[in-house]
């Protein structure tokens, strides 16, 4: 990919994969929905490829973001979490994770596609932005606002309006990729 990518990625070679084969493409799947919002949730305060480089070890330690399974983490789990130097180590975070495994569950109880709720903020459509510079990027819109209220009213954990939008960036319900860069047309065929 040349030069032009955006340049939010360049210099880590991490970042750039993540940037041409992830970052934007539309993702419709429930479980890699819950991973990716949890993921975001523990991004809060951090940089992104802080998390990024820890992702294989979170999934290791979450069991794959297996709702099922981490709705049922017991003391000796969180106390195996708070010991893993491969992810943050942050009690609220981790519980955070559970709560939202929890309520991902009721959901589907309930009979709703996490993936359609989600993807019902940008009206099932992913929303193409025409951004030529980092400057024009908003760190929340009004779809990550009405997501993040509509989530923390369920009670989800650390699903604020920026969290929500990096989320919604990160994918594919908004093509944020510079109009510059390469992958923004890529990215837009793919809605």
């Amino acid at each position: 990919m040349s030069e032009k990518r955006c340049p939010w990625c360049l210099g880590s070679e991490i970042y750039e994969a993540y940037h041409d084969e992830e970052w934007g493409v539309p993702v419709r799947d429930d479980l890699a929905l819950f991973e990716m919002l949890n993921l975001e949730g523990a991004q809060a305060g951090l940089s992104w490829i802080t998390v990024l480089k820890k992702r294989d070890t979170y999934r290791k330690a979450f069991h794959n973001f297996d709702p099922k399974r981490i709705v049922k983490y017991t003391d000796q789990d969180i106390a195996r979490l708070m010991a893993d130097p491969g992810i943050v180590r942050n009690r609220l975070k981790i519980y955070a994770v559970i709560e939202n495994a929890r309520l991902y569950l009721e959901m589907q109880k309930q009979g709703v596609s996490f993936s359609e709720y989600l993807w019902s903020f940008v009206g099932n459509k992913p929303i193409q932005n025409k951004l030529e510079s980092l400057r024009d990027v908003q760190p929340s819109t009004p779809e990550s606002d009405a997501m993040s209220k509509d989530l923390k009213k369920r009670g989800f954990k650390f699903v604020g309006s920026t969290i929500c939008y990096a989320f919604m960036q990160a994918v594919g319900m908004v093509n944020d990729h510079l109009v510059t860069c390469p992958r923004y047309k890529q990215v837009a065929k793919l809605s």
